[in-house]
């Protein structure tokens, strides 16, 4: 297993930022269903000492991203086909709802600075999809919103989800997807102010990831 890369953290508010850098890696697909984790490697890994990243893996573990088993060992849960199409269920009902309110609220200039993440160059190994740009435009998207209740709970949906991406960009098929083709036509749904079409788009998005999870 490649080691996961988690940015080193500011030491200004650390118990903060350690969870937030720990949260942020397991949302972009940094580990694997059934990755067992080490405290001290992650400590290292973040250059501070264990008791944040332990205050940060109680976080973790209550929001389902880890699991301590009977024996202590921390584990990213295993893959389970009926936790996945949960998650589908969940991500496609409240993602709708947030991007109902967001269309809504957002300006033009909202919309331009979406396409302005599709367009900037990519991170990460060029054979991949770009997990960087995918968070980032749909979590921009959905902050235009501005729901105090929706965001958190996709948050944690999203969280829980990271573990799955993780399989699916190591699919041999992951490289042939055209990463940004549902989210250039969620763009020109907004622009066109057409929600019908805005939802068919996010669907879609949301549909052919956990294709790959679940035949």
């Amino acid at each position: 297993m490649s080691t996961p890369i988690i940015a080193r953290i500011d030491p200004l508010k650390l118990r903060e930022n350690v969870y937030f850098a720990l949260r942020d890696a397991f949302t972009r697909g940094a580990f694997a269903p059934g990755d067992v984790l080490s405290l001290r490697t992650l400590a290292d890994q973040l250059g501070v000492s264990m008791t944040p990243v332990r205050e940060a893996v109680r976080r973790l573990v209550a929001e389902g991203a880890l699991v301590d088993t009977p024996s202590r060992t921390l584990m990213v849960p295993a893959f389970d086909a009926r936790r996945a199409a949960d998650l589908k269920a969940a991500r496609l009902a409240l993602e709708k709802l947030v991007l109902d309110l967001a269309m809504t609220r957002m300006t033009s200039a909202d919309i331009d600075t979406l396409e302005e993440i599709l367009t900037r160059p990519k991170t990460g190994p060029a054979a991949l999809p770009d997990l960087v740009a995918n968070h980032d435009f749909h979590h921009k998207l959905y902050g235009f919103s501005e729901s105090a209740i929706l965001l958190p709970m996709i948050e944690a949906l999203w969280l829980q989800y990271g573990a799955y991406l993780n399989l699916i960009i190591n699919r041999p098929a992951a490289g042939q997807i055209d990463e940004h083709a549902h989210h250039h036509e969620i763009i020109a749904a907004l622009r066109a102010g057409d929600r019908a079409k805005a939802h068919a788009a996010l669907e879609d998005d949301i549909t052919r990831s956990f294709h790959f999870l679940l035949p």
